[in-house]
């Protein structure tokens, strides 16, 4: 990390500040958060994901992380730190307040806005805007003066565009969980009835579902054939895992908001990770109009050998409509694989 941008992370264990550091749960939230920037994003999606990492509330994290993820997506994300924001505020007349992400994101965005009209100047990389406001936070550079009620409506309005992002993507993100976890409380369900032993995500098995918790009756550790493999870390985390005896029978990712990226490579350690317990059938759950995007995931260079796993496409509908009927009349996996679509 460039110096300035390392501090936030150094400082803050010292003095005991954030949960982070004391809160499993915020470690794995925070866990998520990074793993899923770190695929394959769109700007729309990164936004969404900081949004969603907002509502946890976890103290003194913040915009401390726009930082990592500049360095993942620094055509997208600007960095952050006291004399970037107090540049821009100098520059813009505005009156951000660090360490909040919504103040953040409308920094962001009035960044963008500063990159696109001086681009001859700057750079698409928004380290470059962002190293022009800190030597203008740091005193290197004078400004002349602002005209402040023109400057301060423009930071307001955009503060109030962000605010009713979060807002959506808050409401959003409660229905996507609620989705997310009741299809992996079918495939429980599903698989138990067709005599397997389940495997829940080790980070979803306490979550609320029915009257009790989704890993209720599930196992409560992998078998030692698959805890000892290479890939064991990647495969607890797999959403839904049935198990025939040790061996793995079928692996399932639900992908209902998600980047799918992330999905398959999970899935991907499962088959190289562990190929003397390789599953007999991968899929991939997901809506039904998220097909063309799963479809144009597997289509990249990295999912090359993904063909020869057979991975498959299992629509929601086709699960909610017929997991009724293949729990009392089917039999292995052979009424999953009548319902799930190639994809390659």
């Amino acid at each position: 990390m460039f110096k300035g941008a390392d501090h936030a992370f150094l400082w803050k264990p010292k003095l005991r500040i954030p949960d982070i550091y004391e809160s499993v749960p915020n470690q794995r939230a925070f866990g998520r958060f990074l793993e899923r920037c770190a695929g394959e994003c769109t700007e729309h999606e990164l936004v969404r994901a900081v949004h969603e990492l907002d509502q946890l509330a976890i103290k003194g994290l913040g915009p401390a992380s726009a930082n990592l993820l500049y360095f993942l997506h620094p055509t997208l994300i600007a960095p952050s730190n006291t004399a970037i924001v107090k540049g821009y505020n100098a520059v813009t007349g505005s009156n951000v307040k660090l360490g909040r992400w919504r103040e953040y994101l409308a920094m962001r965005e009035g960044m963008l806005r500063i990159n696109v009209e001086h681009r001859a100047q700057l750079s698409n990389d928004l380290g470059a805007v962002a190293a022009l406001l800190f030597d203008i936070g740091s005193g290197r550079y004078p400004l002349p003066p602002l005209d402040p009620a023109t400057s301060l409506a423009a930071w307001k309005a955009d503060l109030a565009r962000v605010g009713d992002r979060a807002d959506k993507y808050s409401a959003k993100a409660r229905e996507s969980e609620c989705t997310h976890t009741e299809v992996q409380g079918w495939l429980r369900d599903l698989g138990t009835a067709l005599g397997y032993k389940v495997w829940i995500a080790s980070n979803d098995r306490g979550r609320d579902y029915g009257t009790g918790l989704l890993g209720d009756g599930c196992l409560d550790c992998l078998p030692s054939a698959v805890a000892a493999t290479a890939g064991a870390d990647a495969v607890r985390l797999i959403d839904v895992l049935w198990f025939e005896g040790d061996h793995v029978a079928a692996a399932f990712e639900v992908e209902h908001s998600t980047s799918i990226y992330s999905g398959i490579v999970r899935l991907l350690d499962l088959a190289f990770g562990a190929p003397a317990q390789a599953a007999r059938g991968l899929y991939l759950v997901a809506p039904d109009d998220r097909e063309d995007k799963v479809r144009a995931q597997l289509q990249r260079p990295a999912f090359a050998h993904v063909a020869t796993l057979g991975v498959r496409y299992l629509p929601y509908s086709e699960l909610e409509r017929n997991r009724g009927v293949m729990a009392r009349f089917g039999h292995g996996l052979k009424a999953i694989e009548a319902v799930a679509r190639a994809l390659t």
